[in-house]
């Protein structure tokens, strides 16, 4: 007799009934950041290398493209009020979300932390060799989240 399936198991990636898989219509396609402060965050994305025209500053809706297709969106709290006029921010005191980019070397991490710092970012912990085999950094968007610098160690 073979062992039956967790239950998890349909929920991990690959190896997906075909069944499960083709009642599924949702994709992922944006990750949305409710913010204090649109142009100091966009300002702050823009020093990482996102492509964002400069006269997004004053939109009450931001989006911008990612490689593949996945989309970086922006809202003022003043939008989400606009449809939810009784949003409120989280009382978890810092960001409820994590971004992590993704650079060219160690001394990319090294040279990006610096240069966040520099134009007024608050860093979280500064560059450090992972034990997993990472140079890292994370540094604080305007609003608290964490973004977090990375790239392989040599071997």
């Amino acid at each position: 007799m073979s062992a039956r399936p967790a239950a998890s198991d349909s929920f991990k990636t690959g190896g997906r009934p075909r069944a499960y898989a083709a009642r599924m219509t949702a994709r992922f396609d944006a990750i949305g950041l409710v913010v204090t402060d649109l142009a100091a965050s966009l300002a702050f994305y823009r020093r990482l290398g996102l492509d964002i025209p400069a006269d997004a500053d004053t939109q009450p809706h931001v989006e911008a493209t990612l490689p593949g297709g996945l989309r970086l969106m922006w809202d003022p709290i003043e939008t989400v009020r606009s449809f939810d006029p009784d949003w409120t921010p989280s009382s978890g005191g810092s960001g409820q979300i994590g971004l992590a980019f993704a650079c060219d070397s160690p001394a990319d991490v090294d040279r990006t932390y610096a240069e966040l710092i520099k134009a007024g970012a608050r860093g979280y912990k500064e560059p450090w060799d992972a034990f997993w085999g990472h140079r890292y950094a994370t540094v604080l968007d305007p609003d608290g989240n964490g973004v977090d610098l990375f790239a392989p160690l040599a071997d």
